[in-house]
C-alpha cells in the first residue's frame, strides 16, 4: 500500500522565520513514521482527499528545538486524519 500525502501550506504562528526548514523536516519524518506504521494496521482504507486539516493545539516547551516542534505538528496532524 503506498501512501501519498502533499502539504501545499503549513502555516505556523510563533516560531522564528529561520526554523522553517528544520520544522519541517522533522513534521515528515514523523508524519512518515507514523503513517508506514499505521498503514501495516490498515489504518487507512481507501482513497481520501481533504481541503482543509486543522492540527488542533500543541504544546512545545519554551527555547526547545525546531524538531521537537515539528514532531508535535505531525502528531497533531496525524490526529486529525483519525
Amino acid at each position: 500500500m503506498g501512501i501519498d500525502l502533499h502539504i501545499e501550506e503549513l502555516v505556523l504562528h510563533g516560531f522564528a522565520a529561520r526554523d522553517r526548514h528544520k520544522i519541517a523536516e522533522a513534521v515528515q519524518i514523523e508524519l512518515t513514521h507514523l503513517l508506514s506504521a499505521q498503514a501495516q494496521a490498515n489504518f487507512l482504507k481507501g482513497s481520501i482527499s481533504l481541503e482543509r486539516i486543522n492540527g488542533g493545539a500543541f504544546k512545545v516547551q519554551a527555547g526547545g528545538k525546531p524538531q521537537s516542534a515539528g514532531i508535535e505538528i505531525a502528531r497533531a496532524v496525524f490526529r486529525s486524519l483519525r
